[in-house]
């Protein structure tokens, strides 16, 4: 695929450009056709304190807060923190932490972005990030750490034994995990009365905000119990949905937008048009004004999150393992095939919409579409392969919970079946072939020889008796089975060029 351009008149050759800096704003060098902060960021302050500031949040969170405060105003500039690599600071800092957005689409724009303010290093900068966390204009701290962050245990708990945790607890002082930065911070601002921020979990996880919470009042509880009656009355841990594709900034990305910028960015960020940002209705105190710049507040994030889990992730995965089945490779390609398109369509229309009760604030014929819409953008090279990896895992919620919802309302699931089918048969087909399988179940799959059999019901049978993926409930569905064996009876006979075509037959 082509790497995306601008049809805009190019840097003139020969012109050694300036950096992109607040000098260079000021300057009026960054060329006209680019989106730049509508506010004074010199004058601005300080709201929001973020753990990761990562590619996803400098092109999410961050550019939600930006265009609130350029349309909008206030103080909520963000104090970036990285509890590892300084990589993001030493770079942004030699730009004031400015850095521009590229949304790669048929319309593709750039947008400089100046909500972050400063990057703190958690090995060297701790005392400024407590400072930063104890301060009055710190309203809000939010975090993009992955789950993995919050050090809980299997019981959903604070994971005392893990070793941050324990680091934490005995050095105060000089924290390593955000889970101890924060609930360290909050009773400090409990011992000098300044009242609390509000917390925001941004990771791609269910019930982050309740799961965070949980973190956080157990670390408080273990370290300054007389702060946890404050803490759990006073802090609000809102459950956040978050969702838009963002690709790694690659050498060309770098060398591209910095001509069409007429000055050097040495770090841009790249991101699909599409973005979605909801938000659980608790929270306490101020907020940025996201809700006139496209932020979702509501009382029902799960149900964005069941729609996002079973129209975008349901369709992503069924599109993975037929779609290589067929030797495709990217999610654009594959549905820009009549076939399959027409295929993913019925479905989302046919078995998965009616599945679940939508939110009453999306309207999910409309978002049905959108995402079908964007699976095909050019400009975002998405491999089915990586989607394919760990189906173990993500089948077990993005397939399976729908065919037992539709089981039980009276609903078809026959192209639901053929999902599931697909990845039998591409696993199938990888343990035959001895290929590498991503999966943290490949060693079952390797050593099942029931898998492999040319007794299709047999075959199936072995991937149901795979507990962690199929419950009693699920394998005593005798209609679905059938549905599983007649599919894989006929699925297993086609070759690439004929996987298509038996799709629009369904």
């Amino acid at each position: 695929m082509e790497r995306w351009r601008y049809a805009v008149t190019p840097m003139i050759e020969n012109t050694k450009p300036m950096k992109l800096s607040n000098q260079s704003l000021q300057a009026s060098a960054v060329a006209e056709h680019v989106q730049v902060p509508q506010y004074d960021r010199t004058q601005t302050g300080i709201g929001i304190v973020h753990f990761g500031p990562g590619a996803f949040h400098r092109a999410h969170q961050a550019v939600y807060t930006e265009d609130a405060m350029s349309q909008f105003g206030g103080n909520w500039g963000i104090c970036g923190v990285s509890l590892r690599s300084s990589s993001a600071r030493d770079t942004l800092a030699e730009q004031d932490f400015l850095y521009t957005l590229a949304t790669l689409d048929r319309v593709k724009k750039l947008q400089v972005i100046g909500a972050m303010k400063e990057i703190l290093v958690s090995k060297d900068q701790t005392p400024d990030i407590f400072d930063r966390l104890v301060s009055q204009d710190t309203k809000l701290v939010s975090l993009t750490i992955t789950e993995k962050g919050y050090c809980l245990n299997a019981e959903g708990r604070l994971d005392l034994n893990h070793d941050d945790i324990k680091h934490d607890l005995a050095n105060p002082t000089a924290p390593v995990s955000a889970v101890g930065f924060i609930a360290i911070g909050l009773v400090k601002r409990f011992k000098a009365a300044v009242p609390a921020f509000n917390v925001l979990s941004c990771d791609n996880v269910a019930d982050n905000g309740t799961k965070l919470r949980q973190a956080v009042l157990d670390f408080i509880e273990q370290y300054a119990p007389d702060a946890l009656a404050w803490a759990t009355d006073s802090v609000a841990f809102p459950n956040s949905m978050v969702d838009s594709i963002t690709p790694k900034t690659e050498d060309y990305t770098v060398e591209e937008v910095s001509g069409q910028l007429n000055v050097t960015d040495q770090w841009p960020i790249q991101r699909e048009a599409f973005t979605q940002w909801v938000i659980e209705d608790n929270w306490q105190g101020e907020r940025p004004a996201w809700d006139k710049v496209g932020v979702v507040f509501t009382n029902d994030v799960h149900g964005f999150e069941k729609a996002k889990l079973r129209l975008l992730n349901c369709l992503h995965s069924t599109l993975a393992y037929a779609g290589r089945l067929a030797d495709f490779e990217t999610v654009y390609e594959v549905t820009s095939d009549k076939s399959f398109s027409q295929f993913i369509r019925k479905l989302a229309q046919q078995e998965v919409i009616g599945s679940f009760e939508a939110p009453s604030e999306l309207n999910v014929e409309e978002y049905s579409e959108q995402i079908i819409e964007r699976f095909l953008n050019p400009e975002i090279r998405h491999l089915l392969a990586q989607i394919a990896w760990d189906g173990s895992q993500k089948l077990q919620m993005r397939l399976v919970p729908i065919i037992k919802d539709n089981v039980a309302l009276g609903r078809d699931t026959a192209l639901l079946s053929t999902g599931l089918v697909a990845w039998f048969e591409f696993i199938r087909r990888a343990v035959k072939a001895e290929q590498e399988i991503v999966d943290p179940l490949a060693s079952t799959f390797t050593s099942t020889p029931a898998i492999v059999s040319d007794d299709l019901a047999e075959a199936v049978d072995a991937f149901l008796s795979i507990e962690s993926v199929f419950d009693d409930e699920f394998r005593a569905l005798s209609g679905v089975r059938k549905q599983l064996i007649d599919g894989l009876t006929k699925l297993s006979t086609l070759n690439a060029d004929e996987i298509g075509p038996y799709l629009e037959t369904l």
